[in-house]
């Protein structure tokens, strides 16, 4: 008798644990129904055209919902539709595929210009460094470039421009040619580590644009300069110490 209530007993929780797990699917499935329906109307409002919704991920259905297409939208639009979807009541941070959180309903929003200050901060005392005459970054500069990129990070959906500079020294061909390369190093180590690749501008300009003070022939002009776009551009920093161009 004592071993049929112990079944009885099992069986009766089992059943419980059942009900409550089949309950808790069905709330989850209806839940994800019905968000999916309000972002789907969000996303269209907001002009998100070819953008899809997707509240579900490797570990089941989540309130952190994944965007998906739009590559061809401006970054204003995708930034609005981020916004849109991150309204609707009950909704958590939202992410893009790439996995970049774009927009979270119950965190503080940061403006661009605090990212810009941020940045700043970083390169005030520090420089990105390259090895001698080439576009490969120096293990310290892809420290500090850990650094620059979580401090970009709160600015996803601006655009951020990556600028390289020369000075003056040497053929002018040369010092075009290298400077992007720079910055296209630079943009793609902000990629490595987060930094949405469609929110980044790379471009050199060689040693058309000395920094302001600074004779063309000074060193100090090679450099990279952030800037979020809409706001003021930051300070210019060196890159190299006399060196490579």
């Amino acid at each position: 008798m004592a071993v049929r209530a112990s079944l009885a007993i099992v069986s009766g929780a089992v059943l419980v644990a059942g009900v409550g797990y089949l309950g808790s699917a069905s709330y989850a499935l209806s839940f994800a129904e019905e968000k999916t329906g309000l972002a789907t109307r969000a996303i269209a409002n907001a002009g998100g055209s070819g953008v899809e919704v997707r509240f579900a991920n490797r570990l089941g259905i989540t309130r952190h919902p994944v965007l998906s297409g739009g590559e061809t939208l401006d970054e204003g639009t995708r930034a609005q539709v981020a916004r849109s979807v991150a309204a609707i009541p009950g909704v958590g941070g939202v992410f893009w595929a790439d996995g970049t959180l774009v927009a979270e309903s119950d965190v503080p929003t940061f403006t661009p210009m605090h990212c810009q200050e941020d940045v700043e901060g970083l390169l005030r005392t520090r420089t990105i460094r390259f090895e001698e005459g080439s576009a490969a970054l120096t293990a310290a500069s892809r420290a500090l470039l850990d650094e620059v990129a979580e401090a970009l990070r709160p600015c996803l959906g601006s655009i951020i421009a990556v600028t390289g500079h020369t000075d003056q020294s040497g053929a002018e061909a040369t010092n075009l040619l290298l400077s992007r390369e720079r910055a296209i190093a630079v943009r793609e180590a902000l990629v490595q580590r987060g930094i949405p690749r469609s929110g980044l501008r790379a471009e050199g300009v060689g040693s058309a644009e000395p920094a302001e003070g600074l004779a063309p022939t000074d060193p100090a002009n090679r450099r990279i300069d952030f800037s979020v776009i809409r706001t003021e551009p930051l300070k210019p920093t060196p890159v190299d110490t006399p060196g490579a161009r």
